[in-house]
């Protein structure tokens, strides 16, 4: 476990940005925080730096990116036809299958040194989902979990009509996160028939825009969002 615990999390909205921009960032940080940790434990303590978490917010251009574990052929899209529909798609280190990021849609990207919070991926990831939940309640719509799929899902409980709204998936090293989730608010779903999302071929997609049937406030959402993540942590957020 860490020496030095730090609670403070630097949050930054980074708008609108590439996909690719938005990883290599991720990746400076990441990569960073997992150096300071390796270099922490050949030093007494009153020479130990304290790791510092981020919390990231964006929206992309439209992207599809395919996890460790995912299988190319969920992407129904050739290159050519890839490119008609304005769409680039990245093979990427994170845990889970194939999805899609576009406008309307916001993606967050917690990197948190888990050994200042708790160190349990499984509760995690419970956590960032329940955070969503707590979220979309906010705005009047009913979201839950459903049994071995991971992410945030409207119908979860009859599943006669099971739809994700928020998918997830992430990495972590030495306890260190990055990736994170996509929560659809405003986004155009037609994207996503043409992928396989996240490798469930049998349930569909969602958006809260779709649920009330009007589009809402993404600063709303968002706002949302950062205050049940602050509570849930514990964290203190700072703006950058």
């Amino acid at each position: 476990m860490n020496d030095i615990i730090n609670k403070k999390v630097i949050f930054q909205d980074l708008g609108l940005i590439d996909y690719k921009q938005a990883w290599d960032y991720q990746e400076q940080l990441f990569a960073k925080e997992v150096a300071k940790k390796l270099a922490n434990r050949d030093q007494p303590i009153e020479q130990q730096e304290a790791t510092v978490n981020h919390l990231l917010f964006c929206q992309h251009p439209h992207v599809y990116t395919l996890g460790k574990s995912g299988k190319e052929s969920h992407l129904l899209l050739n290159e050519h036809s890839l490119a008609e529909k304005g769409a680039v798609y990245y093979k990427i280190n994170r845990g889970g299958d194939i999805t899609y990021h576009g406008p309307g849609q916001l993606v967050g990207y917690p990197l948190l040194d888990l050994e200042n919070f708790f160190t349990d991926i499984h509760k995690y990831l419970r956590l960032l989902e329940e955070a969503i939940i707590l979220t979309l309640a906010d705005f009047g719509i009913r979201a839950g979990r459903i049994e071995g799929l991971t992410g945030v899902w409207i119908d979860y409980e009859e599943q006669i009509n099971p739809r994700k709204i928020c998918a997830m998936g992430v990495k972590s090293s030495r306890w260190v996160t990055m990736h994170g989730f996509a929560l659809n608010v405003n986004v155009d779903l037609a994207y996503f028939g043409y992928i396989v999302p996240c490798g469930i071929a049998d349930k569909a997609v969602t958006s809260i825009q779709q649920e009330l049937g009007y589009e809402v406030d993404m600063h709303q959402v968002a706002e949302a969002v950062k205050v049940h993540l602050a509570q849930l942590f514990e964290m203190e957020l700072q703006e950058a």
